[in-house]
């Protein structure tokens, strides 16, 4: 597959890669790495599914993932265990899903409570809103002016669940930027919850809109491959960009700031 691939210093100057040759390791702070798929205008499409965790921001708190423990010690009276679960490019009730079965707990005792589960966390993470500590990533909001003005429609797609989401959002200062968003309330598998937000994204862009999920983690790449959908991969969630482009993602940057880079040299050229 031809590709381009960029090492981006502070001040947006760039080298080109030859086609035969592989990306190589981020080796400063200062400095970026882009690879861009052959043909593929990462922003010219109509509408962005944007992930939030890892991707936009980074919780430096821990509101949202004691609210696993506190939801299922009030509702089902149990302390639950995370261990060897996957929490990066999971959902909320997925992680549970998880966690659960490697209790070797049958369906039929922790589904019942899942609905109650939920909604306990919702409070919770409601409840603590004042001990949140989040993080803008790197060029989160000179990208959402790049794309909005460009006319594309944004909207976030995340395995959080709705409320805990755009309270993230909010919290942060960014809720302005998203006209819509997929949430996984009713989805623990994230290619389903990206399909639901794909519909919204169609409803707000048009039936023929181009759609392009962002992402952070290989469950985004995979997620946007099994709904026919491209994806743009940023190293600032817990995996690298060589981790990241073993999936083969259309775009992969080891951020949003890096990615933007590239327009304005692109523009130079």
């Amino acid at each position: 597959m031809p590709f381009r691939c960029f090492i981006l210093s502070a001040r947006a100057n760039y080298r080109v890669n030859s086609l035969s040759s592989q990306p190589t390791a981020l080796t400063t702070r200062s400095s970026g790495q882009v690879f861009i798929q052959e043909g593929f205008r990462w922003d010219d499409q109509r509408a962005y599914l944007f992930d939030i965790d890892g991707t936009l921001l980074r919780s430096r708190d821990r509101v949202h993932v004691d609210s696993f423990f506190s939801s299922v010690r009030t509702v089902m009276g149990h302390e639950l265990v995370l261990d060897g679960v996957v929490l990066s490019g999971n959902t909320d009730p997925g992680i549970l899903r998880d966690a659960f079965r490697l209790a070797q707990l049958d369906d039929e005792l922790w589904q019942p409570h899942l609905k109650n589960v939920l909604e306990t966390m919702r409070r919770d993470v409601l409840a603590r809103r004042a001990e949140m500590r989040l993080v803008k990533m790197p060029g989160v909001d000179e990208m959402l002016e790049h794309l909005q003005g460009k006319g594309a429609a944004l909207g976030v797609a995340t395995g959080n669940l709705e409320s805990i989401g755009w309270l993230k959002i909010e919290v942060l200062g960014l809720r302005h930027w998203f006209s819509f968003g997929g949430f996984s309330d009713s989805y623990d598998v994230r290619s389903e919850m990206i399909a639901h937000a794909m519909q919204q994204a169609l409803r707000h862009a048009g039936p023929e809109a181009t759609v392009c999920v962002v992402g952070d983690t290989p469950a985004d790449i995979t997620a946007a491959q099994a709904n026919g959908l491209p994806c743009i991969a940023v190293a600032t969630g817990n995996f690298s960009f060589d981790q990241l482009m073993e999936h083969e993602p259309e775009v992969c940057a080891t951020s949003l700031e890096a990615l933007l880079q590239t327009v304005e040299s692109r523009n130079i050229a």
